[in-house]
């Protein structure tokens, strides 16, 4: 067996999940090593600057530990099969600038929102918090729904690096509370998000795979 880049990955991160689906989309090999987060392997570690998944060794020795170059790295290994990249060849500032926003203020009011307490000083706080950070997450999701009242996809016509990079988020946003979620007047957000949780692509990302210890045979993802 040919020498593949290890993926060192935690089934439920959204981060890993959005690097996952660029590895299947570009059509890529790579040996797969699921871990817990609470008890995280010696081998993991001495990689991992971060500590933190997902992280993608390459069979050069270089390592790769942020979702976004991942993503970018198997696309460009592949030559793009399914054209995920176009909405960043059209216009890599605008591209850039949503996943800035992502990233950076949508992902600070999800974690706060969806895990208030570990912010707060008591349960009234926690409420506070919780309610505050969804109004603000809110707002980008309602932007991202007008957005895909003009397209289908945020990247046009076809799904692509924006849309693949967010919908794990907004997953993530919505089992916080999925009645309120689903009450919201966000249609095309509501027809993107499920449209995603329903296809094979997700199946295949989220299949359930035993925490890799040394000495495991490799499992090729």
């Amino acid at each position: 067996m040919k020498r593949l880049p290890i993926f060192w990955s935690f089934r439920r991160c959204p981060y890993a999940m959005r690097a996952r689906l660029a590895v299947k989309s570009a059509g890529l090999q790579v040996e797969l090593r699921e871990i817990l987060l609470r008890d995280k392997p010696d081998a993991f570690l001495a990689v991992s600057e971060t500590a933190t998944v997902p992280v993608l060794e390459r069979t050069d020795g270089q390592v790769i530990e942020e979702s976004r170059d991942i993503m970018f790295w198997a696309l460009q290994q592949s030559g793009d099969p399914e054209q995920w990249l176009t909405g960043w060849k059209q216009d890599q500032a605008g591209l850039q600038a949503f996943l800035d926003q992502l990233d950076g203020p949508f992902k600070t009011h999800l974690d706060r929102y969806k895990y208030s307490a570990r912010f707060a000083e008591d349960k009234a706080d926690a409420a506070e918090l919780a309610s505050y950070h969804r109004a603000e997450g809110a707002a980008f999701l309602k932007q991202i729904d007008t957005r895909l009242n003009k397209n289908p996809f945020l990247n046009g016509s076809e799904a692509g690096l924006a849309d693949y990079a967010a919908l794990p988020f907004v997953r993530q946003f919505r089992i916080a509370d999925i009645t309120w979620f689903d009450d919201q007047d966000w249609p095309a957000v509501h027809l993107w998000l499920q449209a995603f949780l329903a296809s094979q692509r997700f199946a295949a990302i989220m299949h359930k795979y035993t925490p890799w210890k040394p000495g495991d045979a490799p499992v090729v993802f």
